[in-house]
């Protein structure tokens, strides 16, 4: 995607040193890749939920709700895929601006994708969180009947059906989040978060 040469980028006056010396801490994002039904959700919520309590500012995506809104418009061809995941990098540097730790629960199957996401974002700012989890225990925890429908053929595309997952060669965090409690897995991500100084 080409930019107009007469859009110009505005410095902010307010920096983003400013907003993390302000909320007390530095801005990251966490990006949870797993099945559906591996628990990305359920794990960036508690995660979430914990740095609340803790005074932190944060702010979750998640891969349905964005569909509502700011990616409505997009199907699940490849492309739209890989334009809704674009989308999610882009406005989730606008939140490592602003000070916030957000955290964002995709699927984001492929390796190719997910590189290019931690390129949108930096790498600096980017913790790859693997949520690994069996497709057998995955198609246990779906509520939805989404595995079902995939095995029927009423959902083409299905990522771990139909459609390929690529785990991560080398992720930043991986746990377990089929047998690890969740709880466990909580401390795990926000003790990662403190031994890289982004929380105090």
């Amino acid at each position: 995607m080409k930019t107009s040469p007469n859009v110009v980028r505005h410095n902010a006056a307010v920096t983003r040193p400013r907003r993390e010396t302000l909320n007390g801490h530095k801005s990251v994002n966490l990006w949870f890749t797993g099945l559906s039904g591996s628990g990305k959700s359920t794990l960036a919520h508690a995660v979430e939920e914990r740095l609340h309590l803790q005074g932190k500012r944060t702010y979750v995506f998640d891969g349905d709700n964005v569909r509502h809104g700011l990616c409505g418009d997009l199907g699940f061809s490849m492309e739209d895929r890989r334009e809704n995941l674009r989308r999610i990098a882009e406005m989730t540097r606008l939140f490592l601006d602003s000070g916030v730790i957000s955290l964002t629960a995709f699927i984001s199957p492929l390796i190719e994708d997910r590189a290019r996401i931690r390129e949108i974002i930096g790498p600096d700012d980017f913790i790859e969180v693997y949520c690994n989890c069996s497709l057998e225990i995955c198609e246990q925890r779906d509520v939805k009947g989404l595995y079902k429908k995939a095995r029927e053929g009423e959902i083409k595309n299905y990522t771990g059906i139909s459609s390929p997952y690529e785990p991560p060669v080398n992720p930043d965090i991986e746990l377990d989040s089929g047998t690890q409690p969740l709880m466990e897995c909580v401390n795990i991500v926000v003790d990662a978060l403190r031994a890289r100084g982004i929380i105090f």
